[in-house]
């Protein structure tokens, strides 16, 4: 009789003990903290792609003098103004490129169209 009782006892704890269950555990999401999104400003980023890719000309005595881009005010205005953003994104060989002397890096256009997007931001 004690053999009964101690085997239902432990064959009753083993089955409270069973993981059959209807209920699926979900594993909490891992949580992702989105990458800080850098902001363009001319004084940080835009100013030295202008002074190395078209000073030469878009200043004082150069061939563009008509159209200047040294400082902030003059080249945010020729972003909103004109076609510079068409002019620079153009290819090698295609009429109104600008730089003239070739296409700068994608790397430098990415930028100066990103300032655009950012809001032209002067620092």
């Amino acid at each position: 009789m004690k053999k009964t009782i101690a085997l239902t006892i432990l064959l009753t704890g083993l089955w409270s003990c069973s993981s059959d269950t209807t209920d699926t555990i979900e594993p909490k999401p891992d949580v992702i903290t989105p990458p800080t999104a850098t902001i363009i400003t001319y004084n940080a980023n835009v100013k030295a792609i202008v002074d190395n890719n078209c000073i030469s000309c878009h200043s004082s005595g150069g061939s563009a003098s008509f159209r200047p881009l040294t400082t902030f005010a003059q080249v945010k205005a020729a972003v909103e103004n004109t076609n510079l953003l068409s002019r620079i994104q153009l290819q090698n060989g295609q009429s109104g490129l600008m730089p003239q002397g070739g296409r700068m890096s994608q790397a430098n256009i990415d930028a100066i169209v990103k300032w655009n997007t950012d809001g032209l931001k002067e620092n």
